[in-house]
């Protein structure tokens, strides 16, 4: 998942990260075939040489070296509002058909099962964003028909319904890499499809795992397998104590 999403970086540019795989996806990209992106940490830091390996946004390895401190106002208001970024990494315990996302509430929000953190800045991430990534394991909880609660807008309810309310990036690209396949969303339909599977993996496991019918195309190619360098460079200096690529 890691290796794929960094595939999805170009040289040059601006991306912003939160907490986990986006921050190891990122060091990769810059590591690799990247070396001018500009890494913006949400809490602020721009620019940064990352230590190896951030616990989170605050911790202090990912302000070293870094061009700018600033502060989520500045990472947010300064850098992702002002239309300055490329691409930007959610997460969310739910992702429905219009990729929207939850991370507030599973359940009635009245009354939840499970309270959730909340948004953070996923939400001006993903209403300002041109490219947004999304990195989570496959399963079928995680993919319901549509979202308990919605704290991040994807497509919303259809293809035109960003521009109809009034969304800055009214179609974005969204790309959903987990350990099964890539997901792109069609924006046509405004709903996601099977863009590419994992080696191994049939569509068929992908939908049984999917609570909502996926976009299938005729044709879907595989996910490339990374070779042993760059493996090697991800356990070697991308997260050399296995914080977050355990085992």
């Amino acid at each position: 998942m890691v290796v794929e999403a960094a595939r999805h970086i170009n040289d040059g540019d601006v991306v912003l990260v939160g907490t986990g795989l986006p921050m190891l996806a990122g060091l990769l990209a810059q590591r690799t075939h990247a070396p001018n992106m500009c890494y913006v940490v949400e809490t602020g830091p721009v620019a940064p040489r990352v230590l190896p390996t951030p616990i989170s946004v605050s911790d202090p390895r990912v302000m070293h070296g870094a061009v700018s401190h600033g502060s989520l106002l500045s990472s947010l208001g300064g850098v992702l509002q002002r239309g300055l970024a490329d691409v930007s990494f959610l997460g969310g315990a739910q992702i429905d058909r219009y990729a929207n996302l939850n991370s507030t509430v599973i359940g009635d929000p009245e009354r939840p099962k499970v309270r959730l953190p909340g948004s953070g800045g996923a939400n001006d991430l993903a209403s300002h964003s041109p490219r947004i990534l999304i990195i989570t394991r496959h399963e079928r909880r995680r993919f319901p028909e549509r979202c308990d609660y919605i704290t991040s807008p994807g497509y919303l309810d259809g293809p035109d319904a960003r521009k109809l309310s009034g969304l800055s990036v009214p179609y974005p690209e969204i790309s959903v890499i987990t350990d099964l396949c890539v997901m792109e969303i069609d924006r046509a339909t405004g709903t996601l499809g099977v863009a590419r599977l994992a080696p191994g993996v049939a569509f068929g496991e992908v939908q049984e795992k999917t609570g909502f019918e996926l976009i299938r195309p005729a044709d879907i190619p595989s996910i490339n397998p990374p070779s042993g360098d760059i493996v090697e460079l991800l356990r070697r200096e991308v997260d050399p104590g296995g914080i977050y690529l355990k085992g």
